[in-house]
């Protein structure tokens, strides 16, 4: 692990870098600042790097900029219809960020956090050795544990959400550990406790483009989800509760075909969204890991995979992308790359035939997503 500064934020706090590496010449880098996926270089075809996700250069940029680029969002992610919504009889009221719905947990959202880093005891073999030394500006509250961590390629970011956060009941505390493999998966396991019944849907937020983050549009490449039901949603994005088939229709990605085919055809939920932004029905058995979709680019031959235990999947093609200054001078732009949210539905915590969202108090909510790359 190397550990880097990554900036300064409006506060004078200092944000941190945290640079994992496998032995196939892989390498993952992540913020603190939202517990982000700053980039990605997977390998293509010709054995050289490409950085296939979307982001800033330094920690003001994702303070700045807009889009939950890279991050972990919640308490929920996706939208809750009116920004409110009963539980145990009591009724809550949330920001209203996305016309009159929360989007992603509405005001102060996590992905504009600073997180706490820290890599578990259990975790650190005593032959592990520190590949560099963390700047000075970020090493206060870094376990010695976590300074030591190289031979594990894990990370772990942690935040404190107290009881009535965002208008949410419960003081929650949540653990994302990122963890990249020699394989080229890059795993994201979620763990969250919380101090009372209080609806939890977390995502990571990355935005894939398998040519190379500044490359342009998405919609040549080829994607397959492996779902026959989605959730429709009307003009405001809501789902309207219904759970229809994918089949004649151009949400049916169970074939892989290429995003652009269908993106612009006269069809109400692509109309209402630009392109794709809909939850596709991943089909669990609850507690079930297992692939849900995947994308292919021809130019790079990359191949991601997506797996995981959530029982939704919000496939969503950076249509309200516009003009985001991203890394390395790269401006980004409408469709320029796709995301894979895997999650609860949207607004489960308001539709009686929508499955999970909430957690019970004092339960132990685990998840995991991992992104598979090869070529």
């Amino acid at each position: 692990m190397e550990m880097r500064s990554f900036g300064k934020l409006s506060d004078g706090r200092s944000a941190g870098l945290y640079i994992l590496r496998n032995n196939s010449g892989m390498s993952v880098s992540l913020t603190d600042y939202g517990a982000a996926i700053v980039s990605l270089a997977v390998p293509d075809r010709n054995g050289m790097l490409r950085d296939v996700v979307l982001g800033h250069d330094d920690a003001e940029g994702y303070e700045e900029g807009d889009g939950y680029i890279g991050a972990i969002v919640g308490r929920v992610a996706n939208r809750i219809g009116g920004a409110r919504f009963s539980l145990d009889g009591k009724e809550y009221f949330l920001t209203a960020n996305d016309g009159a719905n929360s989007l992603h947990g509405g005001r102060d959202p996590y992905s504009k956090r600073l997180w706490s880093v820290r890599i578990p005891f259990s975790e650190v073999s005593s032959g592990d050795i520190l590949a560099s030394s963390a700047p000075e500006s970020i090493s206060d509250g870094i376990s010695q544990a976590a300074r030591s961590n190289i031979a594990n390629k894990k990370a772990v970011f942690c935040l404190d959400s107290p009881d009535g956060d965002q208008g949410f009941p419960g003081d929650l505390h949540i653990e994302v550990t990122y963890t990249l493999t020699d394989a080229c998966e890059l795993h994201i396991d979620y763990l969250a406790v919380s101090g009372a019944d209080t609806p939890l849907s977390l995502t990571n937020h990355s935005y894939f483009n398998l040519n190379g983050h500044d490359s342009g549009s998405v919609t040549g490449h080829t994607v397959q989800i492996q779902a026959a039901e989605y959730t429709p949603s009307g003009p405001d994005l809501l789902p309207t509760g219904s759970i229809e088939s994918v089949a004649g229709t151009p949400m049916d990605f169970r074939i892989p075909k290429v995003i652009g085919k269908d993106i612009d055809a006269d069809f109400a939920a692509l109309r209402n969204a630009g392109g794709y932004d809909h939850n596709w029905v991943t089909a669990h058995q609850k507690g079930e890991y297992k692939e849900v979709a995947s994308m292919y680019s021809r130019e790079s031959g990359i191949r991601m995979e997506v797996l995981t235990d959530m029982p939704g999947l919000q496939f969503y093609t950076a249509n309200f992308m516009d003009g985001e200054s991203g890394k390395n001078g790269a401006v980004y732009g409408k469709r320029c790359a796709a995301c894979f949210e895997t999650q609860f539905w949207p607004d489960a915590v308001n539709r009686e035939n929508f499955p999970g969202g909430v957690i019970a108090v004092g339960e132990e909510f685990r998840s995991r997503t991992t992104y598979r790359f090869s070529v």
